[in-house]
């Protein structure tokens, strides 16, 4: 049975997926760190070990995004084409999605799809940290609560204040504000949750809200978040298992796609007659 690989080397963090035939077998994330291929080779050694696999037993690696470039693989591909195809294979028999929300460590990603899952737009914020997952880690560093607790504690909010910066640096100085004037955490946190939302809602409208919606990447297992987009957008949101690992594993699907492929035209060449 054909064993692949997925690798997402996202700024922050990195993923990796490993599959055989259409059955994951694993999947591990780290911190990219300041070398993504000592940080991609450990993590692939570690799930080897853990699989108790070698490394001449993957047939097939894909990778994936920021650092995708940067080490060996058998084929490179873009995270929005990744991150496609594992929502379309998540999904398969459940809903038909038809627009993804990609909040990453340093990014955010609206992508639309055709009624074959395929990508026909997007659009992008990757100029600033704002609305991505490094703006809640600085958030959560200045109230004080841990990255996982933002969403529980924000279900308690009782008074919405209005957070009007997202810019890290900016959004920073305005909760320190409102702590200072005895804002309770809980409702700041709710504050913010709306205000990313708000910012990815704009996004979502310029290239169209059509349903079903996919959320994924690291924020996406956010509860407040998640609920903060809802009532932006007035839909639900179809959450993955495990979203942080979606596009890695969009590149492991896409390595078994297209080693398939490749098996099935060598025997096609093979089977010929000499004289053909």
């Amino acid at each position: 049975m054909k064993i692949v690989a997925g690798i997402d080397i996202g700024s922050t963090t990195t993923k990796t997926v490993i599959m055989r035939g259409n059955t994951i077998l694993g999947s591990k994330i780290s911190s990219t760190g300041a070398n993504c291929k000592k940080t991609v080779k450990l993590l692939f050694d570690e799930m080897l070990e853990d699989l108790d696999l070698k490394e001449d037993e993957i047939q097939y690696t894909v990778t994936t995004g920021y650092g995708r470039r940067m080490v060996p693989a058998t084929e490179i591909v873009t995270e929005i084409t990744a991150n496609a195809r594992a929502a379309k294979w998540l999904m398969n028999g459940k809903v038909h999605i038809r627009t993804i929300i990609n909040i990453g460590g340093q990014d955010c990603k609206v992508i639309a799809l055709d009624n074959n899952g395929i990508m026909v737009d997007f659009a992008m914020n990757d100029k600033c940290a704002a609305g991505t997952g490094r703006f809640l880690e600085v958030m959560s560093r200045v109230l004080e609560v841990e990255l996982d607790e933002l969403g529980i504690l924000s279900e308690k909010a009782e008074d919405i204040p209005q957070i009007n910066s997202l810019c890290t640096v900016f959004g920073e100085s305005e909760v320190i504000s409102l702590l200072s004037k005895g804002r309770r955490v809980e409702d700041i946190i709710a504050g913010i949750h709306k205000s990313i939302a708000k910012r990815v809602v704009s996004m979502v409208k310029k290239i169209g809200v059509k349903e079903a919606i996919f959320f994924d990447g690291g924020p996406a297992f956010n509860q407040g978040l998640k609920k903060a987009l809802e009532q932006e957008l007035g839909v639900d949101l179809h959450v993955p298992p495990d979203p942080q690992i979606t596009t890695a594993l969009g590149a492991a699907i896409i390595a078994h796609e297209h080693l398939t492929k490749t098996i099935r035209n060598t025997k096609g060449m093979n089977n010929k007659k000499p004289n053909e």
